[in-house]
């Protein structure tokens, strides 16, 4: 348990760091800082850096083309991505009793 707590600790002190353009302590307060100024202003005060980005990989599944079609129209329907709509089609069949 204390194992937890000081995991939980770090990895806060780690998301708790202050930037350095804006001195903030939380994505919350990044997050408001850049609503409402713009990267333009800041550009000097900037620098190079690499990143590593870490996304779950996506699977490819293929539709024929009417299938596809009819969903593209539903999802402009709902204002949602075609593939959001499959997805959210497919999470709702799969959690329905067989």
């Amino acid at each position: 348990m204390r194992d937890m707590d000081k995991k939980k600790r770090n990895a806060m002190n780690e998301n708790e760091k202050v930037t350095s353009i804006l001195k903030a302590r939380t994505l919350e307060e990044i997050a408001e800082f850049w609503d409402s100024h713009s990267f333009d202003d800041y550009w000097d005060q900037t620098h190079e850096v690499e990143f590593e980005v870490r996304a779950k990989q996506r699977r490819r599944v293929t539709l024929a083309p009417e299938i596809y079609d009819r969903v593209a129209s539903q999802a402009q329907l709902r204002g949602i991505m075609p593939e959001t709509l499959v997805n959210l089609w497919l999470a709702e069949r799969l959690q329905a009793p067989a």
